[in-house]
């Protein structure tokens, strides 16, 4: 066994065996419990939960003709490969060789049970959280940024574009074309290209180029500063932007880091491993929540005990979190809508606040999208999950009681699910229940740190959504679909 396979708690006691990693689930209060798999236990499949729903999600549409789009009509922007498990019926998709040798500089990742923050809330239930910040970016976006970098570079591709937001997905996938020989170039939302200037760097180290976005360098772009020249962008410009470039460039492929079925389906990694994790504990969730831009963390934590739970093996609530200011599940309106503010996409069916929405700029940005996965939104159609939102004052002060009992500062887009997590395990201390509560912390806030510094300045400002915002960009959905 080499070092890096052996289980490490917090007080340098080093375990070797699964049966020594099980029993650390009898450690006193004031130590962190963390249930660590072996290296050989790391899935080999992605899990495609489409197989096993009621129904399947509506297709996407061509915008002309508003026909279900086919693969050609991708193939300007994806490789086959990721065309093929866009459309996948089958349960199971196996992990290519290359992408695993990858994941193992990273993967498994750890699940810790949350003692410290039980004893400072002084509830009954039992938290858990998956943590996917141990990943080179800090997030858990390069469990799908690897496998598009390899499906891409396998397929002769030379280049890609993307889009990001708060920077997260933007260094993950430079971290995977860095592997895979691929050129990157990045459109940043502004906003969050001048609060977090290191997400930047970072990207820049990996090899990427970075734009702010809207920028000149797109007719997609040019528009929108034509119109609004002070904008602070959103995740549909910069999209558009992307996939502008990309569409122009024979060599160039677009990539994108959520709402897509494909992004969803190399997630599920988290989940499979989490019941796994969970199997070791000797426990079952019954509430697991996440946090919702576009929803890929929430869907790779979650779409693996879905299937238990539409087999009958557990019976968990499962509970979205988005921000208050961006809030697509519980105030947009499930329609057919563009992904990208241009009307470049093709027109899928989610939860939107229409493409032309703007959200305020919020330190969350990595959950300043105007629409929800498709996927997600089917299944939350289906009665299967449920959604609140949040502001982001809440979310930053249950980041804050988080940093200060578990240690780990969380990225501003999970505080929205520990903000939910803490909710819920008060709620069990006035009831008396012993629920398990699990979510996924999906990235470390060591870049996010003047987001932080707003909040303990009394400066982060909450926004309140009017609903007239909501009316006006919903008018802009296209007509007919």
């Amino acid at each position: 066994m080499t070092p890096s396979s052996a289980t490490r708690l917090s007080d340098s006691v080093t375990f070797n065996s699964v049966s020594s990693i099980a029993a650390i689930g009898v450690q006193p209060m004031n130590h962190q419990v963390k249930y660590v798999l072996q290296e050989s236990e790391m899935p080999r499949q992605w899990y495609n939960v489409i197989a096993d729903l009621p129904s399947p999600p509506p297709p996407p549409l061509h915008p002309g003709t508003h026909e279900p789009v086919g693969p050609d009509d991708l193939a300007p922007l994806f490789p086959a490969a990721l065309i093929a498990q866009e459309v996948s019926p089958d349960r199971h998709i196996a992990i290519p060789d290359e992408v695993v040798d990858v994941y193992r500089l990273w993967r498994p990742t750890p699940l810790f049970r949350a003692r410290r923050l039980e004893q400072d809330l002084g509830t009954p239930a039992r938290i858990y959280y998956k943590y996917e910040g141990v990943s080179p970016a800090g997030s858990h976006k390069p469990n799908t940024a690897v496998p598009q970098a390899y499906y891409n570079a396998a397929e002769g591709v030379t280049k890609l574009t993307t889009e990001t937001g708060a920077g997260q997905w933007g260094s993950a996938l430079a971290f995977a074309c860095a592997l895979f020989g691929l050129d990157l170039e990045v459109w940043m939302v502004r906003a969050s290209y001048d609060q977090k200037p290191y997400r930047k760097l970072l990207m820049e180290t990996y090899g990427a180029t970075v734009h702010p976005s809207p920028s000149d360098l797109t007719s997609a772009g040019r528009a929108v500063l034509a119109e609004h020249p002070d904008s602070t962008g959103s995740l549909g410009i910069a999209i558009s932007e992307a996939v502008e470039v990309a569409a122009g460039d024979p060599d160039a492929r677009y990539a994108l880091g959520s709402v897509l079925n494909h992004v969803l389906l190399h997630q599920t990694i988290i989940g499979e491993e989490a019941i796994k994790q969970f199997a070791l504990a000797g426990d079952t969730p019954d509430v697991i929540v996440g946090c919702t831009g576009g929803g890929s963390n929430f869907g790779g934590l979650t779409f693996p005990f879905l299937r238990e739970k539409l087999a009958g093996r557990m019976n968990p609530v499962i509970r979205a979190v988005e921000p208050a200011a961006c809030p697509s599940f519980t105030r947009g309106v499930y329609a057919y809508d563009f992904g990208d503010t241009a009307g470049m996409t093709p027109l899928l069916k989610m939860h939107t606040l229409g493409h032309e929405f703007i959200p305020d700029p919020i330190h969350a940005g990595g959950l300043r999208y105007h629409g929800m996965s498709p996927l997600l939104s089917h299944i939350y159609e289906l009665g299967l999950i449920e959604a609140v939102a949040k502001p982001q004052s809440e979310c930053f002060a249950a980041g804050i009681r988080f940093a200060r009992t578990e240690g780990i500062v969380p990225a501003p887009e999970p505080t929205h699910a520990v903000a939910a997590c803490i909710e819920e395990a008060l709620r069990c201390k006035e009831t008396g229940e012993e629920k398990v509560i699990l979510t996924a912390l999906c990235g470390h806030g060591l870049l996010d740190l003047p987001a932080y510094g707003d909040y303990l300045s009394g400066e982060l400002k909450d926004y309140e959504l009017p609903e007239q915002a909501v009316e006006a960009a919903l008018a802009g959905l296209p007509a007919g679909a």
